[in-house]
């Protein structure tokens, strides 16, 4: 495994990071066998990868639940984990439920760390904007976690570029604990961030911790242009069907054709475009089985050529669009 620091911080992160949202029930496609989830977690570990990202509204808490209990009996040392999880989705019906109020955000927090089987969190992340509660009152609360030690660092997730440099010029003026790093949609096929936060995170040294570094299971290979998927997500999500464009077609040969050159997978030619560049930390990969996972970390083996990337790029030209579909 490589590692490499986390934006501007001192942090060591793998350079793939194991993403923990299909671990629970809340939807058919996930892994709702615990032992399997667990398996995939040990085998992560094995692999030397040592960021584990997860949300309290994954499955309601059962994600964190499953991380938890896996890597409390796991002989890594606690230091050597980093530790991810956010906060902002609604975790309960009726006022108070959702959203960044200083309220919620301390609440949610040590619900967290209960579900985690752990003393701190490594990462904290607000999981979206919100539009409902002033970012000095989200940047304080969060200042709290980290002054009391429950907390070490703070990210953000999903958001306009303007928003973020808001967040972030807030914390510089009135010197409060500054994001380190942005969690947003970033693959071969959806590549609008490059027209939004990407630019910004550049500049302001943010670490990059891609999801979806695989278009939800576009970039494995696993759908044909002209047939109807009958299972996997795109066969109940409209928003992974809304990837079925020319472009991302077209983007997809130039994978395929690549990755038989290579004698390798389309899914890890398309983590090791993401790996090239250089914005990026550790794509957030998400497998339910071990063999997903291990094709995954291949990727860390394959260099691409100038033309191979330029190649794959050509079919699509970046754009942001603000009412982009979101996870």
């Amino acid at each position: 495994m490589e590692y490499t620091r986390l934006g501007a911080t001192g942090l060591e992160v793998s350079r793939l990071c194991l993403g923990c949202m299909n671990f629970g029930t809340d939807q058919p496609w996930m892994v709702h066998d615990r032992e399997q989830a667990r398996a995939v977690i040990d085998r992560a570990l094995e692999l030397g990868i040592n960021v584990f990202d997860t949300a309290n509204v994954y499955s309601q808490g059962e994600s964190e639940d499953i991380v938890g209990a896996a890597l409390a009996d796991s002989d890594r040392d606690r230091s050597e984990l980093v530790v991810a999880t956010k906060v902002y989705g609604r975790m309960h019906k009726g006022p108070n439920g959702e959203g960044l109020s200083r309220k919620h955000v301390l609440e949610q927090a040590d619900a967290s760390l209960e579900r985690l089987g752990t003393d701190y969190i490594d990462l904290y992340q607000i999981h979206r904007w919100d539009d409902e509660t002033p970012i000095e009152e989200t940047l304080s609360a969060l200042d709290s976690l980290v002054d009391a030690g429950d907390v070490r660092y703070v990210g953000a997730s999903t958001m306009p570029a303007w928003k973020f440099m808001k967040a972030l010029s807030a914390a510089d003026v009135d010197n409060h604990e500054r994001f380190v790093s942005m969690q947003c949609e970033y693959n071969l096929v959806d590549r609008h961030e490059e027209a939004n936060v990407l630019p910004l995170c550049a500049d302001q040294d943010i670490g990059v911790l891609p999801w979806s570094p695989l278009a939800g299971g576009f970039l494995t290979d696993k759908y044909e242009r002209d047939a109807d998927p009958d299972s996997g997500r795109a066969a109940t999500d409209e928003f992974m069907r809304k990837r079925f464009t020319d472009e991302n077609w077209a983007a997809l040969e130039h994978v395929r054709d690549i990755a038989d050159s290579r004698d390798a997978t389309p899914a890890q030619v398309a983590l090791a475009w993401l790996l090239h560049k250089d914005l990026v930390d550790a794509p957030i990969v998400g497998p339910r089985t071990i063999d997903h996972l291990e094709d995954a970390v291949g990727a860390l083996e394959i260099e691409l050529s100038s033309e191979e990337i330029e190649r794959v790029e050509a079919p699509i030209t970046p754009v942001w669009n603000p009412d982009i579909g979101d996870i």
